[in-house]
């Protein structure tokens, strides 16, 4: 195996009954990449993530994290975002900086409250009071705020407004360092795609391919935004 390579899916299959989510998905994501998941709704990119977070079970093949399977290990490694609000709507800002100080060995509790501060979300601000955009910007601060190896993003612009998505981009970056891989879905190709290295297109629940942003322009002769929607046109 490369030894840069950091995450890694081999043959993974998962169903939610008799619905397939994942069909055979492989591919190796090395670390100092900025990677794009692409794909659309219900391509299996959330199913893909959570089960690298370690929240779901495949029903084959296996997702590979630093040479691992998911578990306590990959989970001190990987900071992950979901894709919703995860932590107790009755907790204020500062309890959730408190919980992840208290839970991850590498998290800077002080670049939380810096970046919490730069988005005017105050400390003693309830996260059931928030918007949705509040919280997702919230969740962002605080993931980006550990040094982990592996960042997986689930549409982390997702609710957030377009004064804010270029903050948002610049925080992934200044805090993403290149030891470590970073792995984002969206669907805001085109505010993003300036920052990617490489992109996955997964396509019912199967890799489509995964090919270079540089790559895809000079073969392509379009954006990585054009292309999506030529490829996934109705």
């Amino acid at each position: 195996m490369n030894e840069n390579v950091i995450y890694e899916a081999q043959d993974l299959h998962k169903r939610y009954g008799s619905r397939v989510a994942l069909n055979g998905v492989s591919f190796a994501v090395t670390t100092g990449k900025l990677v794009g998941l692409l794909g659309p709704n219900g391509s299996g990119k959330t199913t893909l993530l959570k089960i690298s977070a370690g929240l779901l079970t495949a029903n084959g093949g296996c997702v590979l994290i630093d040479g691992q399977e998911p578990g306590v290990y990959t989970k001190s490694i990987t900071s992950y975002l979901p894709d919703r609000m995860a932590l107790p709507t009755e907790m204020r800002a500062a309890d959730a900086v408190d919980l992840y100080a208290d839970f991850y060995t590498d998290f800077d509790a002080a670049k939380a409250r810096a970046m919490l501060a730069d988005l005017h979300i105050e400390a003693r601000n309830r996260i059931g009071a928030m918007s949705k955009g509040t919280q997702e910007k919230m969740q962002l601060c605080l993931t980006m705020s550990r040094s982990a190896r592996l960042y997986l993003l689930d549409e982390p612009l997702g609710g957030v407004d377009p004064a804010a998505r270029d903050y948002i981009l610049q925080t992934i970056l200044r805090n993403y360092h290149e030891d470590a891989a970073l792995v984002l879905s969206t669907h805001l190709i085109g505010d993003i795609e300036r920052a990617l290295d490489e992109v996955i297109f997964l396509q019912e629940g199967s890799v489509l391919r995964q090919v270079g942003v540089d790559a895809l322009r000079e073969e392509t002769g379009h954006s990585v935004d054009e292309y999506f929607r030529e490829v996934y046109k109705c």
